[in-house]
């Protein structure tokens, strides 16, 4: 399975990030939806898995669960909008992932693009960045990815030049 992985779109879908979309099997949105158009624009292209963020109002929080806990291809993927870093989770999502175990924690939040593995707890950590113009980062960044058997591959780094620039 080929997933496409986003986060902190603040609203923003254009048509760059579309082009990324449509080659995957799955999109994956982390959080900061911003507005309905977004999860619309994705999930008219392929199946959407999506947790609402900090700044998604009540009509996305009632679409949208604040965690998400899922199988694909034999891996167990725990995604939330705002987790911390590996040493540094919340204690919400410390206590989700010795729950759950997850083989891959999914996050948005920081806008700051970020892939590594837990060393405590073993998952990888990823962060897709933001793909949106609103926030503190400097490039627009998203993840793309394959899942087979458990396992991930063919990871990429998908980015869409400086923020604010439309």
């Amino acid at each position: 399975m080929r997933v496409a992985l986003l986060s902190d779109t603040h609203g923003y879908m254009g048509p760059e990030i579309l082009e990324v979309v449509v080659s995957a099997d799955e999109v994956w949105h982390a959080g900061d939806i911003g507005d309905r158009s977004v999860t619309d624009a994705l999930r008219n292209l392929v199946p959407l898995r999506a947790v609402y963020g900090n700044i998604d109002g009540g009509d996305l929080r009632v679409e949208y669960p604040e965690d998400a806990v899922f199988m694909v291809e034999g891996l167990s993927v725990v995604m939330t909008h705002i987790a911390g870093s590996p040493g540094k989770y919340n204690p919400r999502v410390r206590k989700l992932v010795e729950e759950q175990r997850p083989g891959l924690l999914v996050c948005g939040h920081s806008h700051i693009l970020k892939v590594q593995r837990d060393p405590v707890w073993g998952h990888l950590h990823m962060n897709p960045g933001a793909a949106g113009h609103h926030g503190f980062h400097v490039i627009r960044t998203m993840l793309t990815f394959r899942i087979e058997e458990g396992k991930i591959s063919d990871l990429a780094v998908v980015e869409f030049g400086r923020r604010g620039r439309l």
